[in-house]
């Protein structure tokens, strides 16, 4: 074979292993990077199957692209969704018809707004819809949104294309709305914000946080899912990445009984919640972690743990 033959045929070896490797690699954990403009301020990349996530400004956001159309899971900022349904129209001649809210926070939910009379349905737990008119009032930027017009209680299921997609809100944890998202036949799963992979969380008392429910819901996610599953998480601390495994989970969750034990005995010793917060550098098992955020969360678990009304 020719020189000039080989380097061809190989090439499109290649390109069918990589397409077949999109395709098919429902098992497979590589990230397939997407082809973007250099300058552009976001991340893109194919997960597993026809799943990926996108990164830019707020939480991570997941989507499918399915024969039926395409699914994304949380909305950014209006700026960052519309950066998305650009990029999907150029990846995907498909129309965007589904978009799930896992809770109703500003940088997940703001950018539903960009969705308007694209996304046929936004689904989100009926606690979440409640939180997001709450928030939206008290924000003064009630015209600014879009809510969702699809709800549920426990479970709901739907179908794009061959792929099952099962959101499942377990109790409170974040938020009282929380929901996970399973791609049920591709084995990925949102957490939303459920998961700040080594990064103090905010734990949202107003709208129905619960730190120690918070940790039986995480307890819930092990059991469910198994170790191939792969997840999406909202956040990251710096270092650390917004996609990972049961480990991360495990991580999230080790930290969170650490963070209830620190309040039990902060409780016990009588300890004024001013000088806990000014004596404190780290919750055990933190100490590499960036410190924003732990003034919040320790107010919120001494709080939660005395039943101090908010």
């Amino acid at each position: 074979m020719h020189r000039r033959q080989f380097i061809k045929t190989t090439a499109h070896i290649a390109g069918y292993l990589y397409l077949f490797d999109l395709l098919q690699g429902c098992k497979s954990s590589n990230v397939h990077p997407i082809r973007l403009a250099p300058d552009a301020p976001y991340t893109m990349k194919y997960l597993r199957g026809h799943i990926g996530y996108f990164a830019e400004r707020g939480g991570t956001i997941g989507w499918l692209s399915s024969k039926d159309g395409v699914v994304v899971v949380d909305a950014q900022f209006p700026e960052q969704a519309r950066h998305l349904i650009t990029e999907m129209s150029h990846l995907h001649k498909i129309p965007i018809e589904t978009l799930i809210n896992t809770h109703h926070h500003y940088d997940h939910t703001a950018g539903n707004i960009a969705f308007k009379n694209i996304a046929k349905q936004i689904i989100a737990h009926r606690n979440s819809l409640t939180n997001q008119q709450i928030s939206a009032r008290q924000r003064n930027v009630e015209d600014a949104q879009l809510y969702p017009n699809v709800l549920y209680d426990k479970t709901f299921q739907f179908y794009s294309g061959k792929e099952s997609i099962l959101l499942r809100h377990i109790g409170p944890a974040h938020t009282s709305g929380d929901t996970i998202v399973h791609f049920q036949n591709t084995n990925v799963v949102h957490m939303g914000d459920l998961v700040f992979n080594r990064r103090y969380p905010y734990i949202d008392r107003p709208a129905g946080a619960n730190v120690q429910n918070w940790i039986e819901v995480l307890d819930r996610t092990l059991e469910l899912f198994d170790r191939d599953t792969l997840y999406i998480f909202g956040h990251a601390g710096k270092g650390y990445d917004v996609i990972g495994d049961r480990e991360d989970i495990k991580a999230m969750m080790a930290y969170l009984e650490n963070l209830v034990q620190f309040g039990q005995k902060a409780i016990q010793q009588g300890t004024a919640i001013e000088n806990l917060i000014a004596e404190t550098k780290y919750i055990k098992g933190t100490e590499s972690w960036d410190p924003g955020g732990l003034e919040r969360n320790i107010e919120a678990i001494i709080y939660e743990l005395s039943d101090h009304p908010d």
